[in-house]
């Protein structure tokens, strides 16, 4: 099972997390997924992802964003019927 972690600051009292703090959980989740490591950092969240990669084995990164970027996710799991909803 792939790890999953993040921080979400919706205040501007709290300066961003900081790329330290997500490496520091990407560090504590990476048994969970020891193929690959995603990180996504802004102002308000910060998203980190540890990969196990069972099937997709050469795409399939995280986080992910949409077309212009302005959504971002992580998530652990599979889509099913993925080939059927990619249009």
């Amino acid at each position: 099972m792939c790890g999953i972690a993040g921080i979400v600051n919706l205040s501007n009292r709290w300066d961003p997390p900081s790329t330290e703090q997500l490496r520091c959980m990407i560090g504590s989740i990476s048994h969970r997924g020891p193929d690959e490591y995603g990180l996504y950092r802004d102002i308000h969240a910060g998203l980190v992802h540890a990969r196990l990669s069972i099937i997709d084995l050469s795409t399939g990164q995280q986080p992910m964003t949409n077309e212009d970027k302005t959504l971002w996710i992580i998530f652990n799991g599979e889509i099913f019927q993925f080939v059927e909803t990619k249009n």
